[in-house]
């Protein structure tokens, strides 16, 4: 027998393994698997099954003719896109606001959570938490308001009327384009943070007990057991949570910035999906805008196995 037919009778082998594996879990742990079924139903569905539409990216889809009866261009969509005088505004400003989102969003959950970590009253704990958790309940049609009106507002604006008494001008946020980026980044921080706060309080909920007080014993304060035992302890989800966000990194949100967008801040917080929106849906560039999500999710897998393998060299930790 050839070395080939040896490696596909060794595969074929291997596969029947793992499928008398697959079956013979299934048959013990029946209930399990019933209730796996559902998420597995979900995500073909409704993420599966849609990526076949991927196509329209490489045509000139017209809706009366459908996918099968649209004309087929190629690459041409995304020639277009690079090509458009507005993509490089686009990338830039997608690429800043997700950076500042992800330098202080992502790490501001991190410290609030080893802040709350640390508070002994179990009461005063839980209240912070909970009205940190309560805006990640609100939509972002209501947070813009809230901004809009009560906080950044020139006339009825909470910081507005400080800086006037503290002897200033009002100050107009939402058009000022050295200040909505910042805006639109703290909305998001404000709405989100206690998600992610909970998030890493469950993780800290692990870390043993022993190990803080063996370090006591050897003579580190409370500042040294953070950085020696809670956050090494906590890692691999920081890791996790770190991979599962840097894979939407061009995917900032529609509803966040539109809610805040204007004529005067546009040309600052337009993003792909503000723009999508307006040639996919407003102008019916149905294969100009898929080409352009498309592009947002080759990205965001390149992104994804960049940092996946750079964590699991460095932290040992991945999603896969």
């Amino acid at each position: 027998m050839s070395n080939r037919a040896k490696v596909t009778a060794y595969k074929g082998r291997a596969a029947a393994v793992r499928r008398y594996q697959l079956f013979h879990a299934i048959r013990r742990h029946p209930a399990l698997y019933w209730m796996v079924l559902p998420g597995i139903v979900y995500y073909i569905l409704f993420k599966y099954v849609p990526m076949l539409g991927i196509v329209i990216a490489f045509q000139d889809f017209n809706v009366y003719k459908g996918i099968f009866g649209s004309e087929f261009v190629g690459f041409q969509q995304f020639e277009i896109l690079f090509s458009s005088k507005d993509f490089y505004r686009l990338l830039t400003n997608t690429l800043v606001i997700n950076f500042y989102d992800l330098l202080i969003g992502f790490t501001s959950p991190i410290v609030l959570a080893l802040l709350l970590n640390e508070v002994s009253q179990m009461m005063f704990k839980r209240t912070i938490q909970s009205l940190l958790y309560l805006p990640h309940f609100l939509s972002w049609v209501v947070i813009g308001g809230l901004v809009t009106s009560q906080l950044l507002s020139p006339t009825t604006g909470l910081i507005n009327q400080i800086i006037v008494e503290l002897g200033g001008t009002p100050i107009y946020f939402l058009v000022e384009n050295a200040f909505i980026r910042s805006v639109v980044v703290a909305a998001g921080i404000y709405k989100e943070v206690g998600w992610g706060t909970i998030i890493y309080l469950a993780a800290l909920a692990g870390v043993n007990p022993s190990l803080y007080e063996a370090a006591s014993i050897d003579g580190a304060g409370r500042f040294r057991q953070v950085f020696s035992i809670t956050l090494p302890t906590i890692m691999p989800v920081v890791s996790v949570l770190f991979l599962m966000k840097i894979g939407h990194f061009l995917d900032f949100g529609f509803d966040r910035v539109w809610v805040f967008m204007n004529g005067a801040n546009q040309g600052k917080i337009d993003i792909f999906d503000t723009y999508v929106y307006r040639v996919g849906l407003t102008q019916g560039l149905y294969s100009y805008a898929t080409a352009i999500g498309l592009f947002k999710a080759i990205v965001g897998l390149i992104l994804v196995l960049f940092f996946n393998h750079w964590s699991k060299k460095t932290t040992g930790e991945g999603l896969y």
